[in-house]
C-alpha cells in the first residue's frame, strides 16, 4: 500500500462497515425506528419522566414566568427575576416584573465602549494577533455575567417594566446585534488605521467618542430612549394605591430593592487541569461597563455549591446560576436530567465521559442563566432542583423546570451566593489576586451567547 493510502477509508473497509452492520439485529431495529422518529423520542427514558416530579420540599415565591423572546439576556431575564422577589416581599406584591430592557440598553452601550477601549488596548498588536482575532469575533452580543449584571444595576439602577417597556428589537434583537457588529468592526478599523497614521492615543479616543454617539443613536431608534425620572404607581395585594413621584433609577432601585449586589459571589465548579479548587479566576477582556466590577469567580467542588445554594433557598432567597442547559434537557416537558435520553442504548455507545474533559474538548459550556426556586431536600440532602426559567410559560410545567441532582453535578457551572452563606475560611479565598483566564476560556462562554 502506498503512503498515500494511510488512513484512507477504502471500498473494502465499506463493505466490512455494511457486513457488520447488518448482523446485528439492534442496529436494523434502531435504524428503522431512527429513520422515521426523532432520537429523542426514541432515546426518551420513561422512568426519568416518572422521577422528575415538579413537587418540592422548599420553594420560594415567585412572579409570573417571563419570556425572553428570540434574544440572548437570559443573564438579565435571570437578574431581575432574582431582584423582583425582594420587592414582591417588601411591597407585598402577588406579581411584579422589572424592566429587562432597560439594562439591555444600557449593556449595549457600555459593551460598544468596551469593545472599542479594548481595540486601542490592543491597537498595536498584528490583525491576525489571537487576541485582536477574538475581539472581533465578538464585539457584542446578547449574553453576559453576574458581575455585568451587577455593574449595569450599579451605574443606571432598574426601572419597572411598564416604565421603559419591551419593543420588537428588544424582544427580537439579531438584526440589530448584525449592523451593530459591523459598524464596531468598522469602527475598529478606523482607530487602528489612525494609529498607524501616526495619531495620539488622546486624538483616537475623541474619535472613539464620537463613535459611542452613533451607538447610543442606534439603540435609542431600537430602544427608545431610557427614562431619568418617573412616577412608580402599584396596589398591594390589599388593593391599597401607591405612587411615589420623581424617582430617578437609582432611587427606585435603593429604595425598593436595596440589595447590596457586591456581597454576592460567583461560585463555580470547573473540575479542569488548568483550574484548581479553592482559587479564584477572572477572565481578560470580558465585561462590559469599562471602570465597573471584574469578572470573578471562586472554583469550589460540586458539594459546596450544593450547600451553599440550598442554604440560601432554605431563606427564602433565588440563586442565579449558570449552565449548559442543552444537555440531557427536554424543552416542552421542563426535565433536565442525565438519565432522560437513553442515546447510548440506541447507538451503543457510551457518552458519559468527565466533566472536566467536556470543558476542555468544547463539548460543554455555559449556555444558558436561570433561577433556582425551590429544591426537594430528602432528609437534608436535595435529589431535585425547581428552576424559573425565561422562555414563558407555554413550556415546561408553566415555564419553570425541574433539573435532577445527577444533571446539577455534570451541567451546572456557577451559582451566586451571598457571602453572609459562604464559611469565613472559604471567603478569605476571595480576598486572593484571581488567576486570568484567557478571554476564549469555556468559563467566559455564557457572556459571548449571541
Amino acid at each position: 500500500m502506498s503512503n498515500k493510502n494511510i488512513g484512507t477509508i477504502t471500498d473494502r473497509m465499506i463493505k466490512e462497515l455494511k457486513r457488520d452492520f447488518i448482523k446485528s439485529s439492534h442496529n436494523r431495529i434502531m435504524m428503522d425506528a431512527v429513520t422515521n422518529t426523532s432520537v429523542s423520542d426514541i432515546a426518551m427514558n420513561r422512568q426519568s419522566v416518572i422521577d422528575m416530579d415538579f413537587t418540592f420540599s422548599n420553594e420560594i415565591k415567585t412572579g409570573k414566568i417571563t419570556s425572553q423572546m428570540h434574544s440572548g439576556r437570559c443573564w438579565l431575564f435571570a437578574g431581575t427575576n432574582t431582584l423582583r422577589v425582594y420587592l414582591m416581599e417588601k411591597l407585598k406584591l402577588e406579581h411584579f416584573e422589572l424592566s429587562q430592557s432597560y439594562p439591555f440598553f444600557f449593556d449595549k452601550l457600555e459593551k460598544s465602549n468596551y469593545f472599542l477601549e479594548n481595540i486601542i488596548e490592543t491597537i498595536d498588536n498584528d490583525i491576525r494577533d489571537r487576541t485582536v482575532m477574538w475581539l472581533l469575533q465578538f464585539p457584542i452580543g446578547d449574553g453576559g455575567q453576574w458581575d455585568m449584571f451587577v455593574n449595569l444595576v450599579e451605574k443606571y439602577g432598574i426601572v419597572p417594566k411598564n416604565i421603559y417597556p419591551e419593543t420588537y428589537n428588544s424582544s427580537n434583537s439579531g438584526m440589530l446585534n448584525k449592523l451593530l457588529t459591523q459598524k464596531l468592526r468598522e469602527f475598529a478599523s478606523l482607530l487602528r488605521k489612525m494609529k498607524r497614521s501616526g495619531k495620539k492615543i488622546s486624538e483616537i479616543r475623541k474619535e472613539k467618542d464620537k463613535m459611542i454617539k452613533e451607538v447610543y443613536r442606534f439603540l435609542a431608534i431600537s430602544f427608545g430612549i431610557p427614562p431619568e425620572k418617573f412616577d412608580f404607581e402599584y396596589r398591594d395585594k390589599n388593593k391599597k394605591f401607591h405612587r411615589v413621584k420623581g424617582l430617578t433609577p437609582k432611587e427606585f432601585y435603593k429604595e425598593f430593592i436595596g440589595l447590596d449586589l457586591r456581597n454576592y459571589v460567583s461560585i463555580i465548579n470547573a473540575p479542569m487541569k488548568d483550574k484548581e479548587f479553592q482559587k479564584t479566576y477572572t477572565v481578560k477582556y470580558l465585561g462590559n461597563v469599562k471602570e465597573g466590577k471584574n469578572i470573578l469567580y471562586l472554583n469550589l467542588p460540586m458539594e459546596e455549591l450544593k450547600k451553599l445554594s440550598i442554604k440560601q433557598i432554605k431563606n427564602n432567597e433565588p440563586v442565579w446560576f449558570g449552565c449548559d442547559v442543552g444537555q440531557f434537557s427536554r424543552r416542552d416537558k421542563g426535565i433536565m436530567d442525565v438519565d432522560l435520553y437513553d442515546y447510548d442504548l440506541v447507538f451503543d455507545t457510551d457518552f458519559k465521559w468527565d466533566k472536566g474533559e467536556r470543558l476542555d474538548y468544547s463539548e460543554s459550556k455555559l449556555t444558558h442563566a436561570m433561577v433556582f426556586t425551590g429544591v426537594n431536600l430528602i432528609d437534608g440532602k436535595s435529589n431535585r432542583w425547581k428552576v424559573e426559567n425565561s422562555w414563558g410559560k407555554d413550556v415546561g410545567d408553566k415555564g419553570y423546570f425541574v433539573m435532577s441532582d445527577r444533571w446539577f453535578n455534570q451541567f451546572l457551572y456557577q451559582v451566586v451566593i451571598n457571602k453572609k452563606y459562604i464559611p469565613e475560611k472559604t471567603k478569605k479565598l476571595l480576598k486572593k489576586k484571581p488567576i486570568v483566564l484567557s478571554p476564549w476560556d469555556p468559563m467566559g462562554s455564557l457572556a459571548m451567547m449571541i
